[in-house]
């Protein structure tokens, strides 16, 4: 064989690679989100293949660990499903990549300056443009709310109707809301999308009455496709708002228009409202987004990090995510933070840079006690809190338990065995199973979802 016949093999090899990564790339990115599938996946290739193993070169050391724990088993799968003879993947830090992305960050620490987010709302539909599915970072504790987003944007007015997102300040409803309006908005340019918070609608309906134009008022809002009211508990105790509400509410519905509402609480514990309007706003889908959990806030910072153009070493984002148990914003605000601390003082971020911030801007975890939880979640359950210690294996009181021993694992991080010692003397691998229990029955189970999800509001009030 002559040197060209060599070079000519060689190239056909090469580009076999990056046919066949590209082949894998489009079959992945069908399973994940736009923002997981950006910040995991780019600058990755295959470099070689030795006796069915596939090296993989990827950016740095912390996409390294993530693909390897999260998403090894998908790759493997979709390269021996094109490629039988491939049995193993390895994983490779792109040194001379890693180096150029250090030097450039180290050049824009001197020139760039801290992007400021699009915020320019679109006054005829309120929606604000960066709020979008691609943006939008999907991880456990939302995972079943994006579904049912993606259940609407597919079939708007019919499947869903209405949805409901609560949960607390800062775990991303307004996001994920404005989202499905400006997907719809982008591909079905026909139709009418509004988005307005609670207080505008009031503030609407008290100017229409104060001027006597209440059927300009009505005619406004029910002219649209896709209506999306923030903030819903805005409503309590208010009553012609909540009537106003109430006949817009069956006017849309009837004709088949989209309604999808956000509140800090499901509705039936929105205090002050109807009971005929919390029974429309819960007819349709009512979904709680949770506090996120630490495999999300990792995979969020390291998002955010990537939009900004900062680079975190693994160590840090391990230790923000594990520091900071707070909403989304708060994980925002901290990269926001350190981008401006490294801009100032034009030097790379340090551990030593993050634990000051940490100390100086995070508050620390609410001081709350194990019988704070068990007395709360006995409560909300209506059992004697007597009996979470007992040995009973009472039906009634074995989901309340392994609810208790779940949240002082996720939310407070207490170890297992002084889980069980403190909850009667119980063994650990029992503490083990009743947290793996919940963990897996929740995704699957609404009501599951929802009562979590109100003790935890219950339990930072």
């Amino acid at each position: 064989m002559n040197l060209k016949d060599i070079l000519c093999y060689l190239t056909t090899f090469m580009i076999d690679y990056k046919q066949l990564w590209q082949s894998v790339l489009v079959e992945i990115e069908l399973t994940i989100s736009s923002g997981n599938f950006t910040t995991w996946f780019k600058d990755t290739r295959i470099v070689k293949e030795d006796g069915g193993v596939i090296v993989l070169s990827v950016p740095n050391a912390f996409v390294k660990e993530w693909l390897l724990t999260k998403y090894h088993s998908t790759i493997l799968r979709s390269l021996r499903n094109l490629e039988s003879s491939i049995h193993a993947i390895e994983y490779v830090v792109n040194k001379e990549e890693s180096r150029k992305r250090e030097e450039k960050h180290t050049q824009d620490l001197h020139t760039k300056e801290l992007p400021l987010p699009e915020t320019q709302v679109n006054k005829d539909d309120n929606l604000n443009p960066r709020y979008t599915f691609d943006t939008f970072i999907i991880g456990p504790f939302n995972e079943l709310a994006h579904a049912a987003a993606q259940a609407v944007i597919r079939k708007p007015g019919i499947v869903y109707n209405p949805l409901f997102i609560h949960g607390s300040t800062g775990h991303g409803k307004t996001h994920l809301i404005q989202a499905i309006g400006n997907y719809i908005k982008t591909t079905s340019p026909g139709k009418k999308v509004y988005y307005m918070t609670s207080e505008q609608f009031g503030q609407d309906c008290m100017n229409a009455l104060q001027n006597q134009k209440m059927n300009v008022f009505k005619e406004k809002y029910r002219k649209y496709d896709v209506l999306i009211v923030d903030d819903i508990q805005f409503f309590s105790d208010k009553q012609k708002f909540q009537e106003e509400l109430f006949h817009l509410f069956n006017t849309l519905y009837d004709n088949n228009r989209q309604i999808i509402f956000s509140s800090d609480k499901h509705p039936y514990f929105i205090t002050g409202l109807e009971e005929r309007l919390k029974s429309r706003l819960s007819a349709g889908m009512t979904v709680d987004i949770p506090a996120p959990d630490e495999e999300s806030r990792i995979a969020i910072i390291s998002a955010k990090a990537t939009q900004q153009g900062i680079s975190l070493s693994p160590e840090i984002i391990d230790y923000l995510a594990h520091t900071i148990n707070g909403n989304i914003r708060d994980l925002e605000g901290a990269v926001n933070t350190l981008l401006c601390h490294a801009q100032l003082k034009n030097k790379e971020i340090s551990m030593i840079d993050v634990r000051n911030y940490i100390k100086n801007n995070i508050k620390p975890k609410k001081n709350i006690a194990v019988k704070d939880v068990v007395r709360i979640v006995s409560d909300f359950y209506n059992i004697k809190e007597d009996s979470i210690y007992e040995k009973t294996r009472h039906k009634e009181v074995i989901r309340p338990r392994q609810i208790i021993m779940y949240i002082l694992r996720e939310d407070f991080n207490i170890s297992y065995p002084s889980i069980g010692q403190k909850l009667g003397g119980r063994d650990h691998t029992t503490v083990i199973h009743s947290c793996e229990k919940i963990k897996t029955d929740i995704k699957e189970d609404q009501s599951l979802l929802e009562d979590v999800g109100q003790i935890r509001n219950l339990l930072t009030v």
